[in-house]
This record gives C-alpha cells, sequence and structure tokens, in this order.
C-alpha cells in the first residue's frame, strides 16, 4: 500500500472542518492563508482518503431511547452477526471487539415494542450469540449525534455534539427535516442550492429549515477520518465503574480529553463508557496511568476494537 502523508496544513483543515464542518472554502482559506482554489484541492485529497461529512439526527431531541449493546458469540460467527446488525435500519453503529467474539452495537428504539422485539425475541433467538447485555445510554457527556467514531483532531474536540445537561422536549420533524437529514446523511456540505435541488423545495425554505434543526439541536454534523492517518493505530472501549456522586465530574472529565471521543453515562455494572483514539499500546498505558489514574474511579475494563462494521448512518 502507498504510504499517505499529511502535513501540518491537512491538520489545521481538520481542525477547522471539526470546528465548523459546513464552513465556506472560501473562509477556510482565510483561515489558512491560502486561496480557495488550493483549499478545494486539498478537500478533495482528503475526500479520496476516506474524509467524510454528514448530519446526524440526535436521538435525544427526536424521542429516542439510546441503547448499547454488547454480544458475545461464538468462534468465528462474530462478523456474520455483526454485518447482519449493521443492516438493520435501526442500528448507527457496529463493532468488533475484544478477541473477535465481542459485538457492540448502538441501536435507538422509539417504542417499547421495538426495544423488546430486539432485546427479548430476536437476539436470544440466535443460537450463536451466547450472552446479550443491553445499557441504556443515559447521558453523553461528548460524542458525535450517533456514530461512536467521533475522530479528534487537536484541541476542538469539545466541540463535538452532547447531550444537554437539562432535560428538553423532543423536537417535531416534517417532511422538509426528514428529506434534508437524508440528503446531508450522505454529504454534510451540500450547499443550500444543491439540497434544494434535490429536495424540491426552494432555497429559502432550505435554508429555514437547516437553521432550525442545527438550533433546536435535532441535527448535528460528524467528521469522520482514519484515524490511522493521524498516527492513531488503537481504537480502545473503556468501560468504568464510578460511584454515582462523581459521576458527572468524571464524565466531564473524560470529554476534556482529547483522547477521548465518545463519553456517557449508562445502566449497568460500568454506569460509564468511553472510546478512546491512541496511537500504541503505551499511548493507552500513558492515558490510563496519567488521566485515569488521578479520577476517582473504581474498576476499568479496556477492550480494543478490531473493526468498524458500521458506522456514520442516519437513525
Amino acid at each position: 500500500m502507498e504510504s499517505v502523508s499529511l502535513d501540518e496544513m491537512d491538520h489545521q483543515f481538520l481542525r477547522i472542518l471539526q470546528h465548523d464542518p459546513r464552513a465556506p472554502f472560501a473562509r477556510i482559506g482565510t483561515m489558512l492563508g491560502v486561496s480557495e482554489t488550493t483549499v478545494t484541492r486539498r478537500y478533495q485529497r482528503l475526500r479520496g482518503l476516506g474524509l467524510r461529512i454528514t448530519a446526524q439526527p440526535v436521538p435525544s431531541r427526536l424521542g429516542l431511547t439510546r441503547w448499547l449493546l454488547r454480544l458475545h458469540t461464538v468462534p468465528h460467527a462474530a462478523t456474520t452477526i455483526a454485518e447482519a446488525l449493521a443492516r438493520r435500519p435501526d442500528t448507527s453503529w457496529v463493532t468488533l471487539a475484544s478477541g473477535g467474539t465481542e459485538i457492540n452495537c448502538a441501536v435507538n428504539t422509539r417504542s417499547r415494542h421495538e426495544r423488546n422485539v430486539l432485546l427479548l425475541e430476536k437476539l436470544p433467538r440466535t443460537p450463536q450469540v451466547t450472552s446479550v447485555t443491553a445499557h441504556c445510554l443515559l447521558h453523553i457527556f461528548t460524542g458525535a449525534a450517533s456514530t461512536w467514531h467521533a475522530t479528534r483532531f487537536g484541541t476542538d474536540a469539545h466541540l463535538l455534539a452532547a447531550d444537554p445537561d437539562t432535560s428538553t422536549e423532543p423536537v417535531t420533524l416534517d417532511t422538509t427535516d426528514y428529506a434534508l437529514l437524508g440528503q446531508l446523511a450522505t454529504d454534510g456540505r451540500m450547499s443550500i442550492t444543491e439540497l434544494a435541488a434535490t429536495t424540491g423545495r426552494s432555497t429559502s425554505t432550505v435554508q429555514r429549515r437547516l437553521d432550525h434543526l442545527r438550533t433546536t439541536g435535532a441535527v448535528s454534523f460528524a467528521i469522520d477520518f482514519d484515524p490511522e492517518l493521524l498516527g492513531y493505530h488503537m481504537n480502545t472501549r473503556l468501560w468504568l465503574r464510578v460511584s454515582p456522586t462523581h459521576l458527572r465530574t468524571v464524565g466531564k472529565a473524560l470529554a476534556a480529553h482529547p483522547e477521548i471521543a465518545f463519553a456517557a453515562a449508562t445502566t449497568g455494572p460500568s454506569n460509564l463508557v468511553a472510546s478512546g483514539l491512541f496511537r500504541d499500546p503505551y499511548d493507552l498505558y500513558r492515558y490510563m496511568d496519567e488521566k485515569l489514574g488521578t479520577l476517582p474511579i473504581d474498576t476499568t475494563e479496556t477492550a480494543p476494537i478490531l473493526r468498524d462494521v458500521k458506522r456514520l448512518t442516519t437513525t
């Protein structure tokens, strides 16, 4: 495989996109001190390397309940089951973890019936599945709206979407909103003119509804780029047990760590789960020793992610 080299301007470009994924190229060029043409050329090169910017509906703002499933399977069955889960429209990401017999899967459910059909009927009846645990996500401290793969670029990571600290009423979407989300799920940088053409709405309507989606927190824009191209070769899930007294404190501390792409409070024996990106095993060790070790955490379980089967999809 041909080696890929990213220079400092590429890194700066990615940081700007993380701060504002829909920033106009002219503005980005001004920030980088280059022409709009250069920015366009850089963007196309990064897209060729796998850069994706997508709009993700925020489940909590749409009245959905988010679940994290941990499945253990018999040997050699995990990949087949993971791919079947990835084909479901209600899963937003699926990964293979640990020794290849553990599947982590995020599911958004609209009703008790949807939840029970999956958790009480379909999965328990799958013969290759040896155990299933379901964890309800209670509060997201940091992370993209419906994906756990929120690659971190520099110190602007706190700008990724998180649940508000206070409960808010769900947002009601109309047909135009869903049409816009469908288009932006494939390309979060589609222009207003392009969105108007593909959805059959006027540019003024598109601008008004997109502004509404963003101001109400119903949509978040996620940037995804292969972390290995940035030197991060170890994607790890962290399962933490924390006293309820310290849950918010530890969650907010994790959200401020640039290594952590996702952190959320959850039900279950481990009441805080996080996803981190590290350069190598020693980088993970250093993080656990110097950062996790200073926090009031009772127990820690680490599970390296072996493969992303599904990521960055709409709910």
